[in-house]
């Protein structure tokens, strides 16, 4: 089943501004949060698309490749790389709420008890990283597949990640007795507050090790390099990203691992230039090649071609070969090859070529003036013939 459209999920149209935005959303959870609707699946199904939709369309630049690409360009592990709440659960979805409902919305002190057993025994994610591919052009017209040799932190074999010997090597932090936070209660005029933040001692996790692990001195990761294969479309451009998800450095003892972002380059081409899917090439002929015509070989992106150059052509003339351009992202159709005539013009004649050129210099083919007059008397021709 397709997803909807983002702006129809959250009700606003396409230059909805970011307070609508937020508007819209803050309606729409109040109505579908799970707390209100105990057991029901399909509040629960709208809670998240609606969430998933403020996320992308609250990001400007998820934005404008979400308006640019729609869904396709959004897709987790795919191109332009948006956020994927298809796997989460409502703790993760509630994280970046902050900004709308403040620290707590339903049900009191429960948004932080919630973040407190979110952290709780999770252990800390991962970073995203980084890492730039350069294609030809030959690769970027018909999509590829690239093998990335990264160096990252990886999840320890040993431990399981975990950090410790065994699994009997932790114990309830003593600073927070388990709970992973530390509460402190300040009393003002204007009520009653209260300060939460990650325990210092086991940095939120509720527990500490006895026993570190000795391959990952308990970080439950360790350094090491990785092949992986990363499927790249056709269409791409400088400046494009792809997010491969949980790719990047693990987390320590067991947090989510981070993404790893796939920053695309282009090289230059010997060849071509690109604008948007088209390409161009200079092809230099012979002035004699010009005037009399002739049939030519030229490159293309999947080989050679023979261009057939008509008699009489101008300098600067472009010729058009259809679909011998770049294929769009997401098969949004295929762009052309032009190629842009350029005469080649001599400086060093011999004595017997000048003689040559000198022959027919008078010739009135090769006078401008001349060319201008028949064109003109041509033209009045036919005039007189319609009048």
């Amino acid at each position: 089943m397709s997803k909807r459209d983002y702006y129809e999920v959250l009700g606003v149209d396409k230059n909805a501004s970011e307070q609508e935005l937020k508007k819209a959303y803050r309606k729409l959870a109040m109505k579908y949060h799970p707390d209100r609707n105990k057991g029901d699946e399909e509040a629960e199904k709208k809670f998240k698309e609606a969430s998933e939709a403020y996320d992308v369309l609250r990001d400007s630049e998820k934005r404008k490749r979400y308006d640019q690409f729609g869904h396709s360009g959004m897709n987790g592990g795919g191109f332009g790389g948006a956020s994927d709440f298809g796997g989460a659960n409502f703790e993760d979805i509630f994280s970046h709420f902050s900004d709308i409902f403040g620290s707590d919305i339903f049900g009191g002190a429960g948004g932080s008890r919630g973040q407190s057993r979110r952290r709780r025994g999770t252990g800390r994610p991962g970073s995203d990283m980084k890492l730039s591919v350069s294609l030809t052009l030959e690769e970027i017209a018909e999509g590829v597949e690239k093998t990335l040799k990264v160096k990252k932190h990886i999840k320890c074999d040993s431990c399981n990640g975990t950090g410790a010997e065994t699994e009997s090597d932790f114990e309830t932090c003593p600073k927070c007795n388990g709970v992973g936070e530390i509460r402190q209660v300040s009393r003002t005029m204007f009520g009653q507050f209260v300060n939460v933040q990650p325990c210092p001692t086991c940095q939120g996790e509720g527990k500490i090790i006895k026993n570190k692990c000795n391959k990952c001195s308990g970080q439950g990761r360790y350094k090491s390099k990785e092949k992986m294969k990363v499927n790249i479309p056709s269409g791409v451009a400088k400046g494009n990203y792809i997010t491969l998800r949980r790719q990047g450095n693990a987390g320590i003892r067991g947090g989510e691992p981070g993404d790893l972002i796939v920053l695309i380059e282009e090289k230059e081409h010997e060849h071509f230039e690109r604008d948007g899917n088209n390409i161009y090439y200079d092809l230099m002929i012979s002035i004699p090649d010009a005037i009399l015509g002739t049939e030519v070989e030229v490159p293309t992106l999947k080989g050679k071609a023979k261009v057939k150059i008509e008699p009489g052509t101008q300098p600067g003339k472009l010729l058009r070969m259809k679909e011998r351009g770049i294929q769009g992202l997401n098969n949004s159709g295929t762009g052309d090859q032009f190629i842009k005539l350029k005469v080649y013009i001599p400086k060093d004649l011999t004595d017997e070529e000048k003689k040559h050129i000198e022959a027919i210099r008078g010739e009135s083919h090769f006078d401008p003036k001349s060319a201008e007059e028949r064109e003109k008397g041509f033209f009045s021709k036919i005039k007189d013939v319609f009048q």
